[in-house]
């Protein structure tokens, strides 16, 4: 999951986007709308969490912007307003959830999955493929009944390609899900990371190459003891 994180306090947009990597999502910060904008235009968040008092172009604006793009990327407004009827504004231009500061982290990390769940089909938290089971709520992965601890960016990884069913991901598609605005578009990154995860799931391999296109789950690849 990739989400932008549109604030001006340059302490907590840190700490929100340090919070989320440990999460296993990949976050970009914008401090203003003009980098808000730029940001949303070149990449495909999943998720952008947004501060309505912010420099140049406004919250405001940018959930118009989003609204009219219809990405149908959900927005999670972040602001000290917490009156009623800042709340009502804020879902009239088109926030699909609304939490004001102060927070405790855990719930905006709660939210967040929530609205990504809904965009997604009203995906579950817990995808089962063959003998494999990842949990995105506990960030757990079971194959048959073995648990496998995963690095963040392996279960970012694992996370986009269960997501497709057994379709074909592309390793660009790889890149802007799971890794954010500082990668560099021609790292080998995506090659490493899938490669240790194979040697991390076992035998028999579950992660199959598309020679030229990527890589996708073999759906009948199942363990003598899954």
């Amino acid at each position: 999951m990739r989400v932008l994180i549109v604030e001006d306090e340059p302490l907590m947009a840190e700490a929100v986007r340090d919070g989320l990597r440990l999460e296993a999502m990949a976050a970009d910060v914008a401090g203003d709308g003009e980098t808000a904008l730029y940001l949303l235009g070149i990449n495909d968040y999943d998720i952008a969490i947004l501060d309505r008092d912010i420099p140049g172009p406004s919250g405001d604006e940018i959930a118009r912007w989003v609204v009219a793009s219809n990405s149908g990327m959900p927005i999670l407004m972040l602001t000290a307003a917490d009156r009623l009827d800042d709340k009502t504004s804020g879902f009239e231009l088109g926030a699909d959830d609304y939490l004001t500061k102060p927070f405790e982290f855990k719930e905006l990390v709660l939210r967040i999955r929530a609205l990504h769940r809904r965009r997604a089909n009203h995906r579950p938290p817990v995808v089962e493929i063959a003998d494999m089971r990842l949990d995105t709520f506990r960030r757990e992965f079971y194959r048959g009944d073995r648990y496998i601890a995963l690095t963040r960016k392996q279960f970012a990884v694992l996370d986009v390609l269960m997501a497709a069913e057994g379709g074909v991901v592309s390793s660009e598609e790889l890149l802007e899900k799971a890794w954010d605005a500082n990668a560099d578009p021609f790292t080998n990154a995506v090659r490493i990371t899938v490669s240790a995860l194979r040697k991390r799931l076992g035998e028999p391999s579950v992660i199959t190459t598309v020679p030229g296109v990527g890589y996708r789950i073999d759906t009948t690849a199942v363990t003598s003891g899954g």
